[in-house]
């Protein structure tokens, strides 16, 4: 076997346009199959893409004994149960963001893996296999700024849709939960701690129940970030990382193009150094990584502990800002 057989649960629109094509163009991934509730949406899509087979129902795809993997990209309520039936059947998982809706979710999901060692579970955090990220974390580490002192970070788009399930609240919708996740995330990354206490302040949309605002604070001890996301303010995404002797700026830091080159900015004093990354796909990484860890049988990227404590800072944010204070 020299490519892990890959099927995917779901016809979402982030699967259909990003990660399969991307995962398509790497040399360890071959995409099988993909699954609907509805087979006409499934076989449309198979046509899309050109993958072989096509089904109708989730179980029908997690029984066929020809896939090694499934990538699951469906609505946040829906992870962790396809996540351990997937698990169930054999199949290592990857799956989109955030990882459930809470954190005692995502641990019932930590604790079901261990019966299943030889399988790998990896949140898919995509950001953080891209080479500017690796970057900036070794800039850090290496005191290219000097002593790391605050994060500011925005993730921002405007999406009023009813429809859209990023705002339908019993399945997970909201600003945090869509992309403040990311905020929290590469905050941890960066700092690689857990932060001390946090604070936030979500405005929540009167209609959808979700909020539409959110911003907060987490102390590290040894410093801060601060972060805004919103789903109905203009489309804004950027990341500075500041230190003792210099900053750092990402300008396209969550959805990085697959088409042009990536840049970050690096400032000390008055000389301004630009650091350019070749055109890369951050989902073809991804799924490459995946791969040569089933291959190899080595840690995944990013273990399933980390997506544990994404959740656990997320509930605190909220819980601060129903509270009004710290947490």
């Amino acid at each position: 076997m020299n490519k892990v057989r890959w099927g995917i649960l779901s016809t979402a629109k982030i699967g259909v346009e990003k990660v399969i094509p991307a995962m398509q163009k790497s040399e360890y991934c071959d995409i099988r199959a993909i699954a609907s509730s509805s087979l006409e949406k499934a076989e449309a899509v198979s046509k899309l893409l050109n993958i072989p087979n096509a089904y109708g129902s989730y179980e029908d795809l997690l029984n066929d004994k020809d896939i090694d993997a499934v990538y699951i990209p469906l609505p946040n309520h829906l992870h962790v149960s396809w996540a351990i039936k997937a698990l169930e059947a054999d199949k290592h998982v990857l799956c989109e963001k955030p990882i459930a809706l809470s954190s005692e979710e995502a641990k019932k999901l930590l604790d079901f893996a261990k019966y299943k060692p030889h399988l790998k579970v990896m949140e898919a955090f995509m950001y953080r296999h891209h080479p500017q990220w690796q970057k900036a974390k070794q800039l850090v580490e290496n005191g290219e700024i000097g002593g790391l002192q605050t994060i500011e970070s925005v993730f921002a788009y405007y999406n009023n849709d009813p429809e859209n399930i990023r705002n339908m609240a019993d399945i997970g919708g909201g600003g945090l939960m869509d992309i403040g996740c990311y905020c929290i995330s590469l905050s941890r990354f960066i700092f690689s701690a857990e932060p001390k206490k946090v604070i936030g302040e979500m405005k929540i949309d009167k209609n959808f129940n979700t909020d539409y605002l959110t911003s907060g604070i987490l102390d590290f001890g040894n410093g801060t970030s601060a972060f805004t996301c919103s789903t109905q303010m203009a489309p804004l995404q950027r990341v500075y990382i500041y230190g003792t002797k210099g900053k750092i700026e990402i300008e396209i830091p969550f959805n990085a193009p697959n088409d042009k080159p990536c840049k970050i900015g690096i400032k000390k004093g008055n000389d301004i150094e630009e650091i350019t990354f070749d055109i890369c796909d951050q989902y073809t990484i991804q799924g490459e990584l995946f791969s040569q860890a089933i291959f190899n049988d080595t840690d995944v990227f990013t273990p399933l502990e980390d997506a544990v404590a994404n959740m656990k800072v997320i509930e605190r944010i909220k819980e601060s800002s129903k509270e009004n204070k710290w947490n």
